[in-house]
């Protein structure tokens, strides 16, 4: 039941200067009533909406001293009576003022029940719900920037304009079917169809948002290849700023991928630090080097690592020929002990040891993984609307080529199916099992 009180901590587990304790429901204030004295002469049940009181919190054997604040329905988080407590931010502390408000009738909330409470009283799509998590789980400042974009309906906002054109379709096909005149059907099939392409185009282009998406929200995963000794793992450890890969003159020290994190310009790359590709009598190191030829098969980049003291040879072609159908970056590394004459075809010149030529090849990953620099745009990052916006777009496609030889009334089944996709993202025609997984990746509290 909706209208049940239900309770959980709203920060996270640990110590710290604050923490709230929030109630959501039919009567959260009659809760407050009983747990908060104010300090003040107002008594609870008089607070004014979206103010702060200070006071008593009772915590059942103890008493903190506390701030109490009301949201009035329906302009809250939720949609109904909120109430929260923000005490001082010791576990027990906040665990025992959260006990007290279920012995007054509160129950516990589970994962993500206060925005799935949000979502099933109107304030917020379900696309907007998965907004607030990714902002949550967000690991890089562009995953954040992204679920934003999300929770403020960025997304559903472009779905419901979709939406409320093929509405308008299938307004006019019901009045066609209903008022059947031959040469005025004919003419409305030519309308329509006409009408569909737009709609086709515009889910394309957000379909296309997905590669984008995909790496805002995992990462971009970067393989750095070569052959052994180019100084690939001295590479990752300058690109990460920190020791991370043994290094060592030794050709083969690398025998499994080593992997790191960094952000440019806001967004993450996953960085591989791949066994170097030859041919080996080792056991060992041919399972790495598998492993390598296996990551930079799957990488969204590589880069590729050269040591001109050292020449090219097959080995270095061997690898090229494993990148050859990956954006690709060419750096010669140990720039520090070229000359100046050394002639290269290489994007850059980096040393891995004095720093040189790392900005540049930072600069690099992010212009071949990222063409679009938009700060606003619509990205999908979630593989559920990528999914739906395909369903509906091959419903749009089978409408279209329905219109050279289908009566409106089939013509419109394959509308409502497109219409009916993209509810899914919405909420609108979202099933409950749906609706259940969204909510299960959110955290109690939240």
């Amino acid at each position: 039941m909706l209208e049940e009180n239900i309770a959980a901590i709203a920060t996270p587990a640990g110590k710290g200067g604050v923490a709230i304790i929030r109630i959501s429901g039919k009567d959260p204030l009659n809760i407050a009533e009983k747990m908060f004295t104010p300090a003040g002469k107002t008594a609870v049940k008089d607070f004014t909406p979206y103010r702060m009181y200070a006071g008593n919190i009772d915590g059942g054997n103890f008493t903190d001293f506390g701030l109490c604040v009301y949201f009035r329905a329906p302009a809250s988080y939720t949609g109904e009576d909120i109430v929260e407590f923000h005490c001082h931010g010791g576990e027990n502390v906040a665990r025992g003022i959260l006990k007290q408000t279920f012995l007054h009738g509160a129950k516990s909330a589970g994962r993500g029940e206060f925005t799935k409470r949000a979502f099933l009283n109107g304030k917020l799509s379900l696309s907007s719900a998965e907004g607030v998590a990714n902002m949550i789980n967000g690991e890089s400042d562009a995953e954040v920037k992204a679920g934003y974009l999300l929770y403020n309906e960025k997304l559903s906002s472009l779905v419901r304009e979709l939406q409320d054109e093929m509405t308008t379709m299938l307004a006019g096909i019901d009045v066609s079917v209903d008022y059947p005149e031959e040469d005025v059907e004919e003419q409305h099939v030519d309308e329509l169809k006409t009408a569909l392409y737009p709609v086709k185009e515009r889910l394309e282009k957000l379909l296309k948002s997905y590669a984008t998406g995909k790496k805002i929200k995992s990462g971009v995963t970067v393989a750095i290849c070569g052959k052994p000794n180019t100084g690939k793992s001295s590479l990752l450890n300058r690109l990460l700023g920190y020791d991370k890969a043994i290094v060592s003159d030794v050709a083969g020290t690398t025998r499994d991928a080593v992997e790191g994190v960094i952000e440019i310009e806001g967004r993450k790359f996953n960085l591989y630090d791949t066994a170097g590709v030859r041919e080996s009598g080792d056991a060992i190191e041919s399972i790495g080097i598998r492993r390598a030829e296996s990551i930079v098969k799957a990488a969204d980049v590589a880069v590729f690592v050269a040591d001109l003291t050292m020449g090219l040879n097959e080995e270095d072609a061997r690898v090229l020929e494993m990148v050859k159908d990956k954006p690709l970056i060419k750096i010669v590394n140990k720039a520090d002990i070229l000359n100046d004459e050394t002639e290269t075809d290489a994007d850059a010149l980096v040393s891995a040891v004095t720093g040189e030529g790392i900005q540049k090849l930072k600069r690099l990953l992010y212009e071949k993984s990222f063409s679009d620099r938009s700060e606003d745009a619509a990205f999908l990052i979630e593989e559920r609307h990528y999914d739906a916006l395909r369903r509906a777009k091959q419903s749009i496609c089978q409408a279209i080529a329905a219109c050279d030889s289908q009566p409106l009334d089939l013509i419109g089944i394959d509308v409502k199916a497109a219409w009916d996709a993209l509810g899914e993202i919405t909420g609108e025609t979202a099933t409950e099992t749906i609706i259940q997984e969204i909510f299960a990746k959110f955290c109690v509290g939240k």
